[in-house]
């Protein structure tokens, strides 16, 4: 599969050539060396919800998927026809049909909007609850706020050894932690799930080691930890907070619970298939087993959705069967297992698309409306929240904004959505400035 490529012409893994990555995604190691040193997290135990953030990078037409316009002119309604879903008058796109099935399960609010047409201010927007504090261009890498993932990793700290926070086939360009500092970033996973030999790096064992040669090599480091420069000096050595952290790294390779949540191979073929035998599909099937261990936020990104040519040849190609197999697999398979309650799982990018198809048979950038799919923690299933005109063109009834959606998500894991952080300078910044809750995710 090709790097994906948006608009500004920057594809994922460029990002975290020119740097991103050190200061967006960070090893195990480093996370738990800043854990060390900073201490566990302020709220853990507020809430046992954990969130699975699916990102479709780019921004996902609405019409593709959730909010179909059959009776507007063909130059806007696309190519797809719209069907019935599992909940009586609510009509998808043809192109989703497993999750029209599945329809009863979750709810898709229509009518979240915003102003920002721009790829780097509106994954900003959706990435934070907050939006950019000067004009942001495409292509740039935006780290003004905290993302959610960062937040939900200071309130909540490692538990049971593992980050509270992942991200899985590379980073959003907002998905970091600003002055929160890199501790609070997100351990990233890389590779392909779905290949045979799939490994985690950094917490998997070389295959050149043994087991048993590990746990040599952890008796040799202790022995020489009980050397008299730490026993004489451990209150001021800085050693220490490295060593503390290799302790938690070790632990984590030699635990066969944790490193059991990694392999998906350890899936019935049955569940590996309600995924799909493909990347998206079994990122997804890995983000659940990562939940059912305890990590906190799981963001499982997918780029290439910045559609501006031959959208519904793209769709038949195979974007629109991944996203609809996997996404209404991970429903099913999260409330088949009983955790769907305890499970926030959400999907998004940071707008929606056009209304008129162009001229190169796409759509464009269009934040004036945006459909964002949101299920358990709660949440009632069939459920349709507000409506676009009778075009697609602007959210027009119940009108969210980003605000109202990241006070939504941040109450749903217990979280104050409105307390204040102070940056590395000392100056004061409300977690989300204003905002409400949407009251129909909370019936």
């Amino acid at each position: 599969m090709s790097t994906p490529i948006n608009c500004s012409g920057i594809g994922r893994r460029n990002f975290l050539q020119l740097g991103f990555g050190a200061i967006g995604g960070v090893g195990f190691a480093d996370i738990l060396r800043g854990r060390a040193w900073a201490g566990g997290g302020k709220s853990a135990g507020k809430s046992n919800v954990n969130c699975i953030l699916i990102w479709l990078d780019g921004g996902p037409s609405h019409y593709e998927t959730f909010d179909p316009k059959p009776e507007a002119p063909s130059d806007i309604r696309g190519e797809f026809k719209s069907i019935p879903t599992a909940v009586p008058g609510v009509h998808f796109s043809e192109s989703i049909p497993l999750l029209a099935k599945a329809a009863d399960k979750f709810t898709v609010v229509r009518s979240i909007c915003h102003k920002d047409p721009n790829h780097g201010g509106g994954n900003h927007y959706l990435m934070t609850g907050t939006p950019t504090p000067v004009p942001v261009g495409c292509g740039a890498v935006v780290s003004f706020h905290p993302s959610f993932g960062s937040m939900v990793s200071q309130e909540r700290g490692v538990l049971n050894g593992l980050p509270a926070y992942m991200s899985l086939n590379g980073i959003a360009r907002s998905g970091g932690p600003s002055f929160l500092g890199p501790k609070y970033a997100p351990f990233v996973i890389g590779g392909d799930p779905s290949k045979e030999g799939f490994r985690v790096r950094d917490v998997t064992l070389p295959p050149e080691i043994s087991e048993g040669r590990a746990k040599s090599r952890g008796a040799l480091l202790a022995s020489l930890d009980r050397m008299k420069r730490i026993q004489d000096h451990a209150a001021e050595d800085p050693l220490l907070g490295f060593d503390q952290a290799y302790q938690q790294g070790f632990s984590l390779l030699a635990s066969h619970e944790a490193q059991a949540a990694f392999d998906v191979a350890k899936e019935s073929e049955a569940t590996r298939k309600l995924y799909g035998q493909n990347d998206f599909g079994q990122r997804l099937l890995l983000a659940r087993r990562l939940v059912e261990v305890g990590v906190s936020f799981t963001t499982v990104y997918w780029g290439g959705w910045d559609h501006h040519k031959t959208i519904f040849k793209t769709f038949r190609d195979g974007y629109a069967q991944k996203l609809d197999q996997g996404l209404s697999g991970l429903i099913t398979d999260l409330h088949q297992r009983g955790m769907l309650d305890s499970t926030l799982v959400v999907c998004l990018g940071e707008f929606g698309r056009t209304p008129k198809v162009n001229k190169d048979a796409g759509r464009d950038h269009w934040p004036g409306a945006m459909s964002v799919l949101m299920a358990g923690a709660g949440i009632p299933g069939g459920q349709i929240v507000g409506a676009t005109d009778p075009k697609g063109y602007y959210a027009a009834d119940n009108v969210y904004a980003p605000e109202d959606f990241a006070v939504s998500l941040y109450t749903k894991l217990g979280i104050d959505p409105h307390q204040v952080l102070h940056t590395n300078t000392g100056r004061p910044v409300q977690l989300v400035n204003g905002g409400r809750t949407i009251k129909e995710l909370f019936v």
